[in-house]
């Protein structure tokens, strides 16, 4: 649905839309790497919700993802994100949504190659100095196995 006066014609609506897909890829792999700084630089102007937990600013979210994720001996979770079923909504030239699913795999000496999360994520975000970026990230879980090596917090509360 557009809500601004400028509605934005096709092909900047296409544009627009592969470049909110790039920042939910982005997100997901930056995870299965590691990359702390990487996600809190993504999300720094984000409001950052995962359960009940609401967590905002860069340091803040680098923080939470330090602390309530397990890193193993390679320093990433070693999980691998799938992230599908995409739905983009341009709502104006500078605002966007989306929501999509999330599985999360994960594999280590001792725990097979299973899912251990899936979910979805509820985003929006804004187009800033030309820059689509994160206003807001929220992780809903829905179904968890053995998040025992992946979060150090309840799934409720640090899933994803």
């Amino acid at each position: 649905m557009i809500t601004d006066a400028a509605v934005p014609n096709a092909i900047d609506r296409l544009v627009a839309e592969s470049e909110v897909r790039r920042l939910l890829a982005t997100y997901a792999q930056n995870l299965d790497y590691g990359l702390v700084d990487a996600n809190a630089d993504l999300l720094a102007h984000a409001k950052f919700k995962v359960g009940d937990v609401i967590v905002e600013g860069r340091d803040a979210i680098a923080h939470f993802l330090t602390t309530n994720l397990q890193y193993h001996v390679d320093d990433t979770p070693r999980t691998w994100h799938s992230v599908s079923n995409i739905i983009v909504e341009i709502e104006s030239g500078t605002a966007a949504s989306s929501i999509c699913y999330f599985t999360v795999h994960q594999e280590l000496p001792g725990l097979p190659l299973q899912p251990i999360v899936t979910g979805r994520y509820i985003d929006r975000f804004e187009r800033h100095d030309g820059t689509w970026r994160f206003m807001l990230r929220e992780v809903e879980g829905r179904l968890f196995g053995d998040v025992s090596k992946h979060v150090t917090a309840p799934a409720e509360a640090a899933a994803g």
